[in-house]
């Protein structure tokens, strides 16, 4: 079943994508709620239309991103977390934790953009993931420390 999505779905797609899923994903999930329509002619000519319109606008949206990215890969960030006498942490690294420590720098990255690869369970450096634009990702480094 082919479907256009309206908004960017992780794993799957990015909003205006014309992506092929299983009939049942689709009709039963994506569709009411609201995160795709379905591929007929008359939307994919729509969808055309639109991207078309909003070429000009896109190029705006990536410079942005390329400009987050440059800031983002210059800057460590500094985590407090409680540590055990071991060295683990109680709790874990979240990417709300990482998304609060970018806004008392300035920079304003949603969450939901922001993906940890591996398990944050000890002091140390580690790195996450920004998902800033369709083309544009990058690393975000992190040192978790006691308090």
């Amino acid at each position: 079943m082919e479907i256009i999505l309206k908004t960017d779905i992780k794993g799957l797609g990015y909003k205006n994508d014309l992506v092929e899923v299983k009939p049942g994903y689709g009709r039963n999930y994506l569709i009411p709620q609201g995160y795709a329509v379905l591929a007929t002619t008359s939307n994919k000519k729509i969808l055309a239309e639109n991207i078309k319109q909003a070429a000009h606008k896109a190029d705006k949206v990536k410079k942005d991103a390329e400009e987050i990215a440059a800031q983002l890969e210059n800057l460590t960030l500094e985590i407090k977390a409680k540590v055990g006498d071991s060295g683990k942490i109680f709790g874990k690294v979240t990417t709300i934790q990482i998304s609060d420590a970018l806004a008392e720098k300035g920079i304003i990255l949603d969450r939901k953009k922001i993906s940890i690869n591996m398990e944050v369970g000890t002091a140390g450096e580690f790195e996450a993931e920004a998902d800033l634009h369709r083309e544009v990702k990058t690393a975000i480094k992190f040192v978790v420390v006691g308090e």
